[in-house]
């Protein structure tokens, strides 16, 4: 049987049920939690995700992918607690978001991979809990010279562990497309790849094009919110029927990129995102 690491241990793949595959629990800087507590409210955190989860896993949640890197703020033993007493299997990620290390712009692939292979095989700041994913980031613009750098070493991390990468990309304009490109380039198995953010837009050539490479895309931002750029939940789900007539429906995924906590945003923000899914976690099964 396969396996994959959890927070809470190896994981029969057959025991994933059902599963979202982008995820948060809270998002916010690299070490706040350690250094400037009073900036996030982490009991309070754990608290609302326990009774959140344990809501979702009452209804069929069983599995959450929560791609939350050390750039935005990964709590490891706040997945774990919140795994142990909600009942939802949590994998963890390795990798870089967007906020990339000024140390990382001047180092080479071959000095970061191996950091992200240590989390995975050996475990993350000394818990011992491994992480299931590597998380990636490129956004409006595309592919910066240190982006590359981390997608390279993502790549080199992967076929030296066989862990899946996870995108999180800027779908309107076709970001995806330079990603795969780069994977392609390290010689990746795209069955591993998994292009996120994808139902930011109603490209169907772009996404279908996508697919016909061989990855796997999310359709992870539900409800998303309209703007002229991208499409509400009916956009969204319009553009799923349409992939799933076309017969890739075993290769998307789906999700909300939902967190309870989010210390990078303002009150108002929060409060306005909270109007717009109340359901959290549950916005895509209610």
């Amino acid at each position: 049987m396969a396996q994959i690491s959890s927070v809470l241990g190896p994981l029969d793949t057959a025991d994933l049920g059902f599963t979202l595959s982008h995820e948060h629990v809270m998002i916010s800087s690299a070490g706040i939690q350690h250094v400037y507590p009073e900036f996030i409210d982490r009991a309070g955190t754990i608290d609302r995700a326990v009774a959140d989860l344990t809501t979702a896993y009452d209804e069929g949640l069983r599995t959450m992918v929560d791609v939350t890197t050390i750039d935005l703020g990964r709590d490891i033993r706040m997945l774990e607690h919140v795994s142990r007493e909600s009942g939802v299997n949590i994998i963890c990620a390795t990798g870089t978001w967007r906020d990339i290390p000024r140390v990382f712009h001047s180092a080479s692939p071959d000095h970061i991979a191996p950091l992200y292979i240590r989390e995975i095989d050996e475990g993350i700041e000394g818990t011992g809990i491994r992480a299931g994913i590597i998380k990636v980031a490129n956004d409006r613009g595309g592919v910066t010279p240190e982006g590359e750098i981390i997608l390279r070493a993502a790549a080199r991390a992967q076929k030296a562990t066989g862990v899946p990468i996870s995108t999180h990309t800027w779908a309107p304009e076709r970001v995806g497309e330079q990603q795969v490109r780069i994977f392609e380039d390290e010689g990746v198995d795209l069955n591993r790849v998994y292009v996120g953010h994808s139902n930011d837009t109603t490209d169907i050539d772009y996404l279908t094009g996508l697919l016909a490479r061989g990855v796997w895309i999310g359709l992870d931002r539900y409800p998303g919110r309209q703007t002229s750029e991208t499409p509400d939940w009916i956009g969204r789900t319009e553009t799923a029927k349409k992939l799933i007539d076309a017969g890739y429906g075993e290769r998307i995924m789906l999700a909300h990129d939902w967190s309870v906590g989010l210390t990078v945003a303002n009150r108002d923000t929060v409060d306005d995102r909270r109007r717009y899914n109340p359901d959290g976690y549950l916005f895509i099964t209610r």
